[in-house]
């Protein structure tokens, strides 16, 4: 399989050390397709994308991680979610004029949260961390650090042809703690070599060839690319459960002020839109609302 639209994931033999390499192309550019953002918001989400690749590869069920940023500064807003099939989405809100400034800085008063929510059973789980003063990639090692107890590094890069993440991760021994110091030692040492990586290098060496420039003297284990893929999971029918939760009365409110009903997607641009004639076959199909004796 290519290198391009995929999840690497590898270990270091005869240690508790792991890691991911995440690699976005014709995907990354599927969702700026859609958006005119300014070239900082842009990198931004694109990194905000490869870290949600990262860190939804440690869901073991069916479900969805989603990494959201708010504030009030000028960028308002940042989403991205990824699904335990590998296709992730994302959007970014922002104001006028964006400079290139510290992610704290860039959303004011913000926080990030990251909800892991499954399919079906289980519990939706969140966490909430500040910002901090540097990248988002520092944001998500405090993430680790302060919610999980799990050692952790990030790299994050993305430009306008490639978005690309790459994590390394000591997972805790039996009890919580790693029982080997010689583990301790691997883990120092991959970091060390792994933070020599160049972004350009995270975006365009194969992965098999930048394993071995990287770790080189490391027994690394590499196994097998699993494929990702933008795609929105928004549908007109989704839309219209939305209108029906806002009522009879209030969706014909809007429809007598301006004729129709448009919805746009923000993930995707996708427009939806519904006249008088669409509102009433919503609301007629298996859903008894008061409706009113006599309808306007």
């Amino acid at each position: 399989m290519s290198d391009h639209d995929c999840l690497h994931r590898f270990v270091f033999e005869d240690s508790n050390v792991r890691g991911e390499i995440a690699r976005l192309d014709s995907s990354w550019q599927a969702v700026i397709e859609q958006h005119d953002y300014p070239e900082v918001v842009r990198n931004l989400l694109g990194e905000a994308m490869a870290a949600a690749v990262l860190l939804g590869a440690t869901i073991k069920y069916s479900g969805s991680l989603t990494i959201q940023i708010q504030g009030d500064g000028p960028v308002t807003l940042l989403v991205t979610q990824v699904n335990s099939d590998g296709s992730f989405r994302g959007v970014a809100e922002y104001s006028d004029e964006v400079k290139d400034l510290p992610l704290c800085e860039l959303f004011g008063n913000g926080r990030l949260a990251i909800t892991v929510e499954p399919e079906e059973e289980g519990e939706r789980y969140q966490s909430i961390v500040g910002l901090g003063d540097a990248g988002l990639a520092e944001a998500l090692e405090d993430y680790f650090r302060d919610s999980e107890q799990i050692d952790t590094r990030i790299w994050l890069t993305a430009g306008a042809k490639q978005a690309a993440g790459f994590l390394l991760q000591e997972m805790p021994g039996e009890g919580g703690a790693n029982p080997d110091p010689y583990d301790d030692d691997v883990w120092n040492r991959v970091v060390y070599l792994g933070s020599t990586i160049k972004e350009s290098e995270l975006r365009e060496v194969p992965v098999k060839e930048l394993l071995h420039l990287l770790f080189n003297e490391e027994d690394v284990r590499l196994f097998d690319a699993e494929p990702v893929k933008f795609r929105c999971d928004c549908t007109r029918e989704r839309i219209e459960e939305t209108l029906r939760s806002l009522g009879y009365d209030e969706v014909h409110e809007i429809l007598d002020e301006q004729n129709d009903i448009e919805v746009q997607c923000s993930f995707c641009n996708q427009v939806y839109q519904f006249d008088a004639v669409d509102a009433e076959r919503i609301f007629a199909a298996g859903f008894s609302p008061d409706i009113p004796e006599t309808r306007h």
